[in-house]
Order: structure tokens, then sequence, then C-alpha cells
């Protein structure tokens, strides 16, 4: 009951009251990002979504896209721009994406969506992982996020899979806001899982 009436009808609620909220913060941003860039504030890209249909996520842009004599990007690294790390830190980069819970492909609370590549390298029990819609945080965000490895990931999200509940949603929630206030999680360092995931032991 929880999973198929009460989240969606939270999700709307949730993600619209957060958008009136954020709104200003959000304009003043987007204009910052907007010059600092010389183009649009805003960042799209395919990413799987429930039973793994893919959708366009958005969020905001926080690096430029300046390439090297071959063409090529360069690294992340070079390209993110000054507001872009403070967006990052500040998890602003992520409102956007109540636009996406507001068409329906996404909720507040689920496993993140991750790179529509991955798809074909996910074994029968990571995909379990798109059985409900990925979220703008989850159970493994909460339990280290880039800290920990891919694999770990997958296991919690299928844990939040088999778990679902309003009491878990509430309590992955609040320690987002918690990890946000805090920045936990968000060194260097500690960000083991920044490549790209290349299968299952690679």
């Amino acid at each position: 009951m929880y999973r198929y009436f009460f989240k969606p009808v939270i999700d709307i609620v949730s993600a619209s009251l957060i958008l009136l909220i954020s709104m200003p913060v959000m304009i003043v941003v987007c204009l910052i990002i907007f010059i600092s860039i010389k183009g649009n504030p805003f960042f799209y890209q395919k990413r799987p979504g429930y039973k793994g249909k893919v959708f366009t996520i958005i969020k905001l842009k926080t690096m430029t896209d300046e390439r090297d004599t071959d063409g090529k990007l360069l690294p992340d690294d070079q390209r993110i721009t000054t507001i872009g790390k403070i967006v990052r830190k500040t998890s602003l980069d992520e409102i956007p994406q109540l636009l996406n819970i507001l068409k329906g492909d996404m909720s507040l609370i689920g496993p993140r969506p991750l790179l529509v590549s991955y798809l074909p390298l996910y074994n029968e029990e990571q995909a379990r992982r798109h059985d409900v819609k990925p979220g703008i945080t989850g159970w493994a965000q909460v339990n280290g996020r880039d800290a920990i490895s891919y694999e770990s990931k997958f296991e919690m999200d299928v844990y939040y899979v088999d778990n679902q509940s309003f009491k878990l949603d509430c309590n992955i929630f609040y320690r987002s806001i918690i990890n946000v206030l805090i920045a936990k999680d968000e060194s260097p360092e500690a960000a083991v899982t920044n490549q790209a995931w290349q299968g299952n032991g690679k």
C-alpha cells in the first residue's frame, strides 16, 4: 500500500514544496552558472529508471565542455567550475531532479539512476535495483555514497527494494539532510566510485 499509493503522493507533495521553497536560490544559482559557463545552466543525460526504462535526468551543470586538441573532454577536475564545486558540495545540482519526480520518472527516495551503459553489466540480483523508481537519495547514499564500491552500493539498493517502508524512507531523508549539512563522503580521497563501473569483478 505504501509503495503504490502513499509514496507517490508523498513524492509529488514533497517535490512541489521543495521546488517552491528553493526557487529563489535556484534562480540566483542558475544565473551564476549561466554567466560562468556562458551557456545553459542545466545538464541533461539519459538514465535508466523503473524496469530499466530510459528517461532524461535533469541536473545543474557544474562543469564546462572544454576539450583538448583531439576533441576529447578534459578531465573532470579541470572542467569543474568554482560555482560547480559549491553546488556539488551542497547537493544543489540535484534539485532540478524534483522535476523528474513530478514527471513520474523518479522518486525522492530510491537507488540512484546510473549510466545506461551499465544495464548489460548487472547480474540478475543487481538488476533488481530497477524494480523501484530511482531516487534523488537512497540507502546507499546515506551509507557511504562514493566512499563504497559499486558492488556494495548495489547490495544496499536491493536491500532497499526488499525493505522499503515509510519508516525507512524517513530515516534516509533525515540522514541525507545531515550528510549534506556536514558534507559527508564528499572528500576526493574517499571517492572510490568516481570512475566508470566496468562490470562485476573489474
